[in-house]
């Protein structure tokens, strides 16, 4: 799968990079990140928080390469997931566990299942070692839009 390939099947549109809108994803998701290091709040709400982070990061990407997700379309937020190795060559492995992280935000969101410490702390470090990698792969391959 390519992201050329995402974009003729529908999941994914063309839009213009553009370095404002990248920075606004980039400074929500480190706010996420911070609210979901806040032990004030539920774990559900910290959860939610993180994944939001790890949500941010991965538009950052595809709005980096030129493209984002047709949100008018369910499942956009897997679509992000699956882009990831496409834009930053995210591991199948830690995509996986994206992937377990969206599949739990929606158990949790439609059926009110709590949120697990462990998860919450996984998704937490996610969320921080993406933003690092988003961050870092920008510099690399798009320092105009850093």
């Amino acid at each position: 799968m390519t992201l050329e390939n995402l974009l003729k099947i529908g999941r994914l549109s063309l839009l213009a990079p553009s370095r404002d809108d990248i920075q606004r994803l980039l400074e929500a998701a480190k706010r996420n990140l911070a609210d979901a290091k806040v032990d004030a709040v539920s774990e559900e709400s910290r959860f939610d928080s993180a994944y939001k982070c790890i949500m941010q990061c991965a538009m950052a990407t595809l709005r980096a390469s030129g493209y984002r997700t047709s949100t008018n379309q369910p499942g956009h937020h897997q679509t992000a997931i699956q882009a990831l190795p496409l834009t930053i060559g995210l591991d199948s492995k830690t995509m996986v566990l994206l992937d377990t992280f969206r599949k739990q935000r929606n158990i949790s969101d439609y059926n009110g299942d709590p949120i697990s410490p462990s998860l919450l702390e996984a998704c937490i470090a996610e969320a921080g070692a993406m933003l690092v990698r988003v961050e870092a792969w920008l510099t690399a391959a798009y320092p105009d839009l850093k």
